[in-house]
This record gives structure tokens, sequence and C-alpha cells, in this order.
């Protein structure tokens, strides 16, 4: 009975996903997940140390659709939040980012299987610091408000898998990598 109960389980998951994997753009109720690796942004950028090495950004993002038909058809709303990571060190120092944020976009696919979108994110930005060739190791941060704007693609390559990218201002200025949505 266990038996039947779970491969009943598995089939209704299988069926969703090939319901999901047939409509190739954002529609009310659908949650997407998102795993990214970013580069550049406004961390690091300016500080004029020469020989600093610094990891790409790692970013796990969720967003679900709030708003099917927001125009027509083929546009949405979505919402959802955005944790990321980047660690920075020199041989005087190291410091690592940590971002939490909301963020809200809306959608259009012009072509299947392309979802297309920009939005607006809010956040807060954990920043600290520790400082080295000290006798004492010394920390210290500024932690704050941080905010962001992105434009950005999915394309559904296999079903309910997409690969994205996205520009913008903020935590990174390019972000990539793989979606998946439910």
């Amino acid at each position: 009975m266990k038996r039947i109960l779970l491969f009943a389980i598995a089939m209704s998951l299988i069926s969703a996903v090939y319901t999901t994997a047939q409509e190739s753009y954002f529609q009310q109720n659908d949650n997407v997940v998102n795993l990214g690796i970013g580069v550049g942004g406004s961390y690091y950028g300016y500080y004029g140390y020469t020989g600093y090495h610094r990891l790409p950004t790692f970013a796990l993002g969720y967003e679900r659709c709030v708003l099917g038909h927001l125009f027509n058809e083929q546009s949405a709303l979505g919402v959802g939040g955005l944790a990321g990571v980047t660690y920075a060190n020199h041989s005087s120092w190291t410091s690592t980012d940590v971002m939490v944020g909301v963020r809200g976009a809306m959608h259009y696919a012009f072509v299947e299987k392309l979802d297309v979108y920009a939005g607006v994110m809010l956040g807060f930005n954990i920043h600290s610091w520790k400082w080295k060739g000290v006798s004492e190791s010394v920390h210290s941060g500024n932690s704050g408000l941080g905010y962001g704007v992105f434009a950005g693609a999915r394309y559904y390559f296999a079903g309910p898998v997409a690969a994205f990218a996205e520009l913008g201002y903020g935590f990174t200025l390019l972000n990539a990598g793989l979606s998946i949505k439910f």
C-alpha cells in the first residue's frame, strides 16, 4: 500500500512538471528557482587596491508568478527573493558580503521557450572586513540596505529547465546559471 501511494505521488509530480514544461512562459502560480554565478558589481570596484583576489558571486533566487496575464497572455508579474555571497582578499584584508533581498519583475514571452524580464531588488547587505597583519585580528563591517535593477532572460531548453542570464546594477553586473520551473 505504501509503495502504491509513493508511486501515485511520484506520478502526480511528474505530470505537474510535464504540464509546466509545455507552457513556455511565466504564468500564474509558476515557481522558478535560479542558481547562478555572478561577476562584476558595485563591490570592490572602487577601492584602488591592486593585487586583490575576488571569488565570483554565488546566488540563489526564487520567484513566484503572482499575476498572470498582466497585459496579455504572454505577460506576468513575479515576486521573490535572492540570497548571494561574494568574497575578496588581499595581503592585508579579507572581505565578505552576503546579500539577502526581495525582488519584483515584469515578464514577457516574445517567442516560445524564452522568458524575458526586468525588475528591481531591495535587500540588506551584510558586509564584514577582517584586517591581517596586526597583533590581534581586527573585524569590522558596514552593513546596510542595498538595491538593484536588472533585466534578464530564461531559455527553457529541456522542459522545465532553463539557462538564464541577467544584466544589472547592484550585487552583480552579470549573473548567469540554471533555472527550474515547477
